[in-house]
């Protein structure tokens, strides 16, 4: 199934640990990460590779190192559009995937121990999620001296369109007001929170947190573009309204690379569905490489902008944790001069 425009814009807002800890924190009970420092997070690999010649590539994994006692705990994020109701069974080879490798590195406790994993669904669908929680439940009952045998897996669910609004209004977190901004009606994403984006943006330095931001309000106007009612809007006029809402920035402020991503977008949603989708993606890794790699060389921006949409899908996925601009176009870099460094 081809990466979604939505899967890669968080896909990119997670790979800061500000935004892992601010999704923990403030959308799930658990409480282990309140107050822990940003540097006891680090990035794990998220490709496993079984036994077997075939790899599974998962979303996000982070390792974090809870206080003084050298006990790390792993986070594993999945990002889900759609109800999978064998979503239980998935998480436990996934999990069991994650041990495997973590065993293969000698990433394991003093102890050789492995350590625990919080296994999370972000779900962003529209239909409730109502796949069971629990492996127990996809399985026939055993007979009682089997049952202890059986295999165990739970996981974690967020149900962005199901969120507490009282609670979300509440949370003046980044990821908050980002959450707001998706599942809010048009009037109050006007008046209220595209301004506080606009600030938030305005007052923010040009980190790789604000490229991803970017790319993640991009992605959003993508999928406008791409005729989804992405506000649940009422009216025709509306949703006309709604396509030419933009953040307004001081284009001043952004790189020449990014000036012309951000004016090429806005022609791009009156080209067509499919165009609007090509061109929605181009911007997404060019904003994507530029924070992570910096100016991109010449040969690398005419590959982007002669690639299809499922190579585009292709290298943004891998620009998230590729280790070098080389790497994220993988096969085709031999054509890409200037990539290697």
């Amino acid at each position: 199934m081809p990466t979604q425009q939505h899967d890669l814009g968080y896909r990119a807002l997670f790979a800061h640990p500000e935004m892992v800890r601010e999704l923990i924190t403030g959308f799930t009970p658990v409480k282990l990460l309140d107050g822990v420092a940003l540097s006891a997070f680090e990035r794990v690999n998220a490709d496993y590779v079984s036994e077997r010649p075939s790899a599974r590539q998962g979303d996000v994994v982070w390792r974090v190192q809870l206080g003084e006692q050298v006990m790390d705990v792993v986070i594993l994020l999945e990002f889900q559009s759609g109800v999978d109701r064998c979503m239980a069974l998935r998480m436990q080879t996934y999990v069991g995937l994650l041990c495997q490798d973590l065993v293969k590195r000698h990433a394991l406790s003093p102890e050789l121990l492995l350590p625990p994993v919080l296994p999370l669904v972000f779900y962003n669908g529209a239909p409730p999620w109502r796949a069971p929680m629990d492996l127990a439940e996809l399985l026939t009952a055993p007979p009682a001296e089997l049952a202890a045998l059986q295999p165990s897996q739970r996981y974690a669910l967020i149900d962005q369109r199901r969120l507490d609004r009282a609670a979300l209004d509440a949370n003046d977190d980044l990821l908050a007001l980002l959450f707001r901004i998706e599942l809010s009606l048009f009037p109050d994403v006007l008046t209220t929170h595209v301004p506080a984006l606009k600030t938030w943006f305005r007052t923010t330095p040009l980190t790789s947190l604000r490229t991803s931001v970017w790319a993640w309000w991009k992605a959003l106007l993508g999928r406008k573009a791409n005729g989804t009612q992405l506000f649940n809007l009422d009216s025709a006029e509306e949703a006309n309204m709604d396509l030419d809402l933009d953040l307004d920035l001081d284009l001043s402020t952004l790189t020449w690379g990014e000036q012309m991503q951000h004016i090429g977008f806005q022609k791009g949603c009156a080209q067509g569905i499919e165009e609007g989708q090509a061109i929605a993606l181009r911007r997404i890794l060019g904003s994507l490489l530029h924070g992570r790699f910096g100016n991109l060389p010449v040969p690398a921006a005419e590959r982007i902008g002669q690639a299809s949409q499922a190579q585009l899908e292709q290298w943004c996925e891998r620009s998230l944790t590729a280790p070098n601009l080389f790497a994220v176009f993988d096969e085709d870099a031999g054509t890409v001069e200037g990539t290697s460094g």
